[in-house]
């Protein structure tokens, strides 16, 4: 099992960035996928953006060119910087951590906000 404490959310005006933060603990090596999930009111968790542990990195169409998801193995930490924030992209973000097992471990989300 690993734990999962996210930050960086915050409000921030259209056309703003953000950088979310996952900082990740516990049997780290039995991580196989590292993903971020947003969950806007009324709407089921969708997955946004997710990064194997090879590096290989997926992206759900409405935020290609705009997020990207990365990693540092010596911090522990996953993060997923946001540009050119819209409006829809209003949210609480969840980190999510998928093991080889195939099981999983949520983290507590952190919400953020675009409007002006």
């Amino acid at each position: 099992q690993v734990q999962l404490v996210e930050s960086g959310g915050g409000l921030v005006q259209p056309g703003g960035s953000l950088r979310l933060s996952c900082a990740v603990s516990g049997n780290i090596l039995s991580i196989y996928v590292m993903g971020w999930y947003y969950q806007a009111p009324g709407k089921q968790r969708e997955l946004v953006a997710e990064i194997t542990s090879s590096g290989s990195t997926n992206y759900v169409d409405s935020v290609k060119g705009r997020f990207t998801i990365s990693r540092d193995n010596a911090k522990n930490t996953v993060y997923l910087q946001m540009n050119n924030l819209k409006p829809e992209d209003t949210a609480v973000y969840y980190c999510h951590a998928r093991y080889y097992s195939n099981f999983g471990t949520w983290g507590r989300g952190t919400q953020v906000t675009v409007s002006s």
